[in-house]
C-alpha cells in the first residue's frame, strides 16, 4: 500500500503504544505518513519491527523505531520512558493508545487488577514520566484513547481493584471513563503549559480487541464485528486530535468522529478529578507535584 508523503509532521516526534495492531499501528502509520518521526510501542520485539518496516515501506518515512514496553508492569513504563529520553529530547505528540477488556479478573505483576492497571494507570504513569519532556517541546499534545463504554462507566473508589465484585465490562467502563477524568484533570494542570490534553472514542472497530477472552466473549465480539468499522476509520480522530491545526490549543475535551462529544457527568466533576489523580500517584508510587 502506497501511502503518499506529506510534511505536515515533519520535525515532530510522536509516541504511540499499543501501536503493533489495530488502530494503533493505523495511528503510526498515519502520523509517519505526515513526516513525523514515529516511536512505535509494544510489547513484542518481532512484531515491532514488523511494523515498523511495514510502515517504512508504506509511507517511505525512515525514521520510524520500535521501543518495547509491557505496559502491565510500571517497571517496563518507566524504562519505556529512559529509554525514549536517552534517544530523544523532544517529544510532540504522545498517544495513549494500548488497552485491554479481561472478563475474568487477573493481576499484574505489581498486584493490580489489569485492565485498571493496563488501560488507566500506565496512560497516567507513561504520561507523567514523560511530562517534562512535553512540556520542554511545547505546543505538545496528549491524545488518550478512550470509547463511549466511559459514559456507563463509574469509578467505585471503595472497590476500585475489582476485589469485592469484578464484572469485566463494568472494570473496562471504569477505566475508560478514567481515561476521559485524567484528561480534563491533566488539561486543567497543564493551564498555561502550551501541552493539551484530549481523549477519544474511536468507534466499535474491528480489531482482535478482547479476543484474548473466553468462546462465548470471543463469539459476541466475532458476532458484533460486522457492524464494527475498519481500524482505519477508527484511527482517524486520534490521528486528527495529534496532528490537525484545528485542534491546536484545544484542551480538556473528549472527541468523537473529530468533534467535541458530551461525557460522563463524573468527567466534570473537579472533586472525582482530583481523587482519581492522588490515588493514580499512589499506585504508580509517584511523588506528588512540588508546589
Amino acid at each position: 500500500m502506497n501511502v503518499t508523503h506529506s510534511n505536515e509532521m515533519s520535525g515532530k516526534i510522536c509516541l504511540v503504544t499499543g501501536a503493533t495492531s489495530g488502530i494503533g499501528e493505523v495511528t503510526a502509520q498515519g502520523l509517519a505518513a505526515m513526516g513525523a518521526t514515529v516511536i512505535v510501542v509494544g510489547r513484542t520485539p518481532s512484531k515491532g519491527e514488523a511494523t515498523v518496516n511495514m510502515i517504512k515501506q508504506a509511507t517511505g518515512n525512515q525514521d520510524v523505531t520500535f521501543m518495547q514496553a509491557d505496559l502491565s508492569s510500571q517497571a517496563s513504563i518507566h524504562k519505556l520512558a529512559e529509554d525514549f529520553k536517552a534517544k530523544y529530547q523532544h517529544l510532540h505528540v504522545l498517544v495513549n493508545n494500548a488497552g485491554a477488556m479481561n472478563m475474568e479478573r487477573s493481576v499484574t505483576v505489581d498486584g493490580l487488577e489489569t485492565t485498571f492497571a493496563v488501560n488507566h494507570l500506565a496512560y497516567f504513569l507513561l504520561t507523567m514520566l514523560l511530562l517534562d519532556v512535553l512540556k520542554a517541546s511545547a505546543p505538545a499534545r496528549v491524545v488518550n484513547v478512550s470509547s463511549e463504554a466511559q459514559s456507563g462507566g463509574k469509578i467505585d473508589f471503595d472497590d476500585l481493584q475489582g476485589e469485592k465484585h469484578y464484572s469485566g465490562f463494568g472494570a473496562y467502563s471504569q477505566s475508560k471513563l478514567a481515561n476521559v477524568i485524567f484528561s480534563q484533570e491533566l488539561a486543567n494542570r497543564l493551564q498555561g503549559t502550551e501541552v493539551t490534553s484530549n481523549s477519544l472514542h474511536p468507534g466499535l472497530v474491528a480489531t482482535g480487541f478482547g479476543k484474548n477472552n473466553n468462546l462465548l466473549m470471543r463469539g459476541l465480539l466475532t458476532l458484533g464485528s460486522v457492524f464494527f468499522i475498519s481500524a482505519k476509520k477508527g484511527a482517524e480522530t486520534s490521528i486528527y486530535l495529534a496532528s490537525s491545526p484545528e485542534v491546536e490549543g484545544v484542551t480538556g475535551k473528549y472527541f468523537i468522529k473529530k468533534a467535541p462529544a458530551r461525557i460522563n457527568p463524573a468527567a466534570e466533576d473537579d472533586a472525582i478529578g482530583q481523587r482519581l489523580w492522588q490515588v493514580s500517584e499512589e499506585l504508580t508510587h509517584l511523588v506528588p507535584e512540588q508546589h
